[in-house]
């Protein structure tokens, strides 16, 4: 993992579904689990979804608020 990818998290946005346009970083914990059992898209949305379900799942959200501010 790179810090730029975690800074891709608090700037791209979902671009489809129920929570098409809301930032990666603010999906919820439930659609992320979803898409865990579910699989994840192909490409680098799947690694941004996939990555942003392992900060959920183990509660390290808060690692991107300093990223938010900037």
């Amino acid at each position: 993992m790179h810090p730029e990818t975690l800074q891709l998290l608090v700037t791209r946005t979902m671009p489809y579904g129920k929570y098409q346009g809301r930032l990666l970083a603010d999906l919820p914990g439930h659609y992320l689990g979803w898409f865990a059992r579910e699989g994840f898209p192909k490409g680098e949305l799947g690694s941004l979804i996939a990555l942003m379900y392992e900060l959920d799942h183990n509660n390290l959200r808060s690692l991107l608020d300093p990223l938010r501010a900037a």
